[in-house]
Parts: structure tokens; sequence; C-alpha cells
């Protein structure tokens, strides 16, 4: 993988190619390979090793009704084409951010803001839900210019991709294509540039852990 990456993106790799990542994982990997082509090199590569690896596994019979399977999945790619154009119409002012997405995230997202809608988390951050399971979440954040995140930490590790833009975060800058991590020791508040808005993919371990006001009501909440 490329050298110039993190130990820790390096992980995220790894675990990829080995097929041993949750979906919310692979969405990020494979909408960085999409954004960097460096990473989509060396994605390609495992890929290729692995599969003249799996040449000299034995064939596996398939099974009787492996061929109505596969019309059932083509159908399905149709049925999300349709649904994309519905999410697409209903997604507002922020179509065109939207669109301009890397698949395969674009249509994941175009559904998730036709099904809820985005969430206003305080001024100038708002976050789409992009589903998750009770360990892991992905959400797709858009930052106003200058704005950012109110001070939290997290339950558990979280990744943050950056799609659109850059941000700032304890010293460290990011722009397109970045990964950044968080563990459970760190708070922090991550900054938009004033350049232009910042749109981030966070997948985490557990959800966030406020400070100050709004750590209070997130306790009076249960959350």
């Amino acid at each position: 993988m490329s050298s110039a990456e993190p130990p820790y993106v390096s992980e995220l790799y790894s675990a990829y190619a080995a097929g041993r990542l949750s979906p919310a994982f692979a969405l990020m990997v494979e909408t960085q390979a999409a954004i960097r082509a460096d990473i989509r090199r060396d994605l390609d590569l495992s890929e290729a090793i692995a599969g003249a690896m799996l040449e000299d596994e034995e064939p596996t019979v398939m099974s009787p009704n492996a061929f109505e399977s596969a019309l059932r999945a083509i159908d399905a790619i149709d049925d999300g084409k349709d649904r994309t154009v519905r999410a697409a119409k209903s997604a507002g002012a922020g179509l065109q951010e939207l669109l301009n997405l890397p698949e395969p995230l674009r249509e994941k997202a175009l559904e998730a803001c036709e099904a809820q809608g985005w969430q206003r988390l305080t001024g100038g951050v708002q976050r789409l839900d992009l589903g998750s399971n009770p360990s892991v979440h992905a959400h797709l954040y858009r930052l106003d210019p200058g704005a950012s995140v109110p001070r939290h930490s997290h339950h558990g590790d979280e990744f943050s991709l950056v799609l659109h833009g850059g941000f700032s975060d304890d010293g460290a800058s990011y722009g397109p294509g970045d990964i950044a991590r968080q563990t459970p020791a760190d708070t922090h508040q991550p900054v938009a540039d004033d350049d232009g808005p910042c749109l981030v993919l966070a997948v985490s371990e557990g959800g966030l852990k406020f400070t100050g006001v709004l750590g209070f009501l997130q306790r009076l909440a249960g959350r």
C-alpha cells in the first residue's frame, strides 16, 4: 500500500483486501479509492493477488438456483437506479453536492437524503445518517466554511474521510482523499477550512460523546 499513509489506514486496506471489513468501513475504502488514483491502483493490485490465489482453490459447485438468483440481483440493480432518481428529486438545494460524490457513496447518500434528510447538528454543521448496525455507524457531514463540530470524544474509533474541501483538527490539516482517525482517548473539534464547504464521510465504532452543554443535554436524553 502507499507508504505515505498512516499505519492505521494501511491496516484498513489489508483488512479490505482480506474481506474482513464491515460494509461501512468497506464503503469508506472504496470511496477513497474513487477519489485517489494511488489508492485505487494499490487496491487493484491487492485484488489481483487475491484473485491469483483463488485460482489455486478447488472450484465450488453452484447451487441449483444460482442462475435465478443472479437474475434477481440484476433486477435489484435496476430498481436501485430508479430509487436514485427519486432520491435526487427530493435532495433539494444540496442536490449538486450529493451528485458530485463518488460512487459507491453517491447512491447511498441520495437514498438517505430521500429517507430522512439532513439533521442539523449545530450552526453550520449538518449530518446525514447513512445507516448503522449496533457496533458501526456511518454518517455524511457537511460543514459550512469555518464551521466547527462541537467538541466531543467517541465510544470507539472514528475514521473520517474528506470528500470535498478540508478541515483542521488538533494542529493537523486534512484534504480530499485523506483519512483521519480518532480513538476513545481523544477529545477534538474539527474546523472546516474557510475557502468552501467541507464534506466528510465518518465511520465510527460507537457514537459521539459531546462535552459542555451538548454533553449535558446528551446525558439527559440518555444517549
